[in-house]
């Protein structure tokens, strides 16, 4: 095996990976290391009313920011947008270590979530130009290596600085992982394209922002701050959806649309995005409830709460590591659903599990829902990114990791407003296990009904094979 094809640390493309390797890290530890703390952040800052924005304005940032990087990516070349992607996010996690109330801390994990919309894909997006579908199968084992750590890491930290030391270094735990992380990628990561004059879809932008945030913020409110039919909620539904409307047209007519209506006319492209934003939802349901309801309703500590959570983001790895197999032999329509039917199993077992709060029982349902996730996600992107050419790569990509973020950031709303509505018809308060309970059971059935609901995406999507999707790599870069 030469080194231009061999897949390792050792290979001439061993360094990028790493690069990339620490990059997902710094994503892969944030999804866990904050829901731990969420009971300490309350009681130091107040508001659990408000804590689900606390996921939700980091998903929207993410969300509305994603098609930009992706376009730009397309366009300027992988590596300043990771590069700029690593900075916000390093400077939104010193300003959230800073947060003096609830409201700034929420403010500044906006800046965290504009980071993390140029990390992510962007990341992804590499993996796809420098290795084949074929390598990627392969890949995904190093890469998996690092979300698997992070289930271990991410909680343990977190339940530690939370439970011993001060939730703040939850996020200044940031620091060091982004400096090693753009400067390996600053010296190892090396690209050259031709630099042409691109116009940015400013308008674009604005309007889905706004379109979105609205559209959230009437499901996060309603029912807390005004009642579904107030004119504040109907308003923002009302007004959220014409903006989503109006962006269709902005993009129909732009010249460098932030996010190309093309893509939604492939049913390859559309099924694998529509399955990620049913993932997205399934993933952010479990992360932001599963600790916070153990440690109310179980009374366990950050730790023990924060490594029953793990557990998902465990599974996934493992089972995404062995995907390529599967996809390989089967096609990844098959695996795909494979995936959703055992994640739905999943599910399933965390309802029950409710009913009896215990950390073990909690653990062993999240770790069967990450293996189900983990034969979906990988899979079906590596299908609609192996579908198309370098030029088009990163807006196929940032459109899956959009729809996922806009999963997460809505699935979050949704699953927020359930559990504070079944709170609040409770009359015992959040600080209830009672209450706490009947919130969380609610919540995980809502994350059963996404992940059925996202079995349909998968019966629609073409059985695709490698064969059938695999294309050339073709980028204009050199990596070493």
């Amino acid at each position: 095996m030469t080194a231009e094809t061999a897949v390792g640390f050792r290979s001439e493309r061993g360094p990028v990976l790493i690069a990339l390797m620490l990059a997902t890290g710094l994503i892969a530890i944030d999804s866990t290391i904050l829901a731990t703390a969420v009971p300490s952040i309350v009681r130091d800052l107040g508001g659990f009313a408000q804590f689900p924005w606390l996921f939700s304005v980091y998903l929207l940032a993410q969300a509305v920011s994603v098609p930009v990087y992706a376009k730009l990516a397309d366009t300027v070349g992988r590596k300043p947008i990771m590069l700029v992607g690593i900075g916000l996010f390093l400077l939104g996690s010193v300003l959230c270590g800073f947060a003096w109330d609830m409201t700034s801390l929420i403010v500044f994990r906006a800046v965290q979530g504009l980071g993390a919309g140029a990390v992510m894909p962007v990341s992804i997006t590499i993996t796809g130009d420098i290795y084949t579908v074929r390598e990627r199968a392969r890949v995904q084992g190093y890469i998996a290596s690092v979300w698997a750590a992070s289930s271990v890491i991410g909680p343990t930290l977190g339940g530690l600085f939370a439970g011993y030391l001060d939730w703040r270094w939850i996020f200044f735990i940031n620091i060091p992982l982004c400096v090693i992380a753009a400067v390996v990628l600053w010296r190892r990561y090396h690209e050259s394209l031709g630099r042409e004059k691109h116009t940015i879809d400013v308008s674009g932008s604005i309007v889905l922002t706004l379109g979105l945030t609205l559209l959230i913020l009437a499901v996060l409110e309603g029912g807390q701050a005004w009642s579904w039919l107030s004119w504040q909620s109907l308003g923002a539904f009302g007004v959220g959806a014409a903006l989503i409307v109006a962006f269709v047209f902005i993009e129909l007519r732009a010249k460098e649309p932030v996010l190309p209506l093309w893509v939604f006319s492939r049913r390859l492209i559309v099924t694998t995005s529509l399955i990620s934003l049913g993932v997205g939802a399934v993933l952010i349901g479990l992360t932001s409830y599963v600790p916070t309801f153990l440690e109310v309703s179980a009374g366990s500590s950050p730790l023990v709460a924060g490594l029953a959570v793990a557990a998902l983001t465990l599974g996934w790895p493992i089972s995404a590591s062995q995907s390529g197999r599967l996809y390989l032999r089967l096609g990844f329509r098959t695996t795909a659903l494979i995936g959703l039917a055992i994640a739905i199993a999943g599910s399933a077992a965390l309802i029950a599990a409710s009913f009896v709060p215990n950390p073990w029982t909690a653990a062993l349902a999240c770790f069967i829902v990450g293996l189900g996730l983990g034969l979906v996600a990988s899979p079906t992107l590596i299908a609609a990114q192996s579908s198309v050419p370098w030029s088009e790569r990163g807006v196929v990509t940032g459109a899956n990791m959009f729809l996922r973020s806009v999963g997460s950031a809505v699935g979050v709303a949704v699953f927020g407003a359930v559990a504070n509505g079944v709170i609040e018809r409770s009359g015992l308060g959040d600080h209830s296990p009672v209450a706490m309970q009947g919130a969380a059971t609610a919540v995980f059935v809502a994350v059963i009904v996404a992940a059925a609901a996202t079995i349909v995406a998968a019966l629609v999507m073409p059985q695709a094979r490698v064969e059938d999707v695999e294309l050339a790599p073709s980028e204009p870069s050199a990596a070493g």
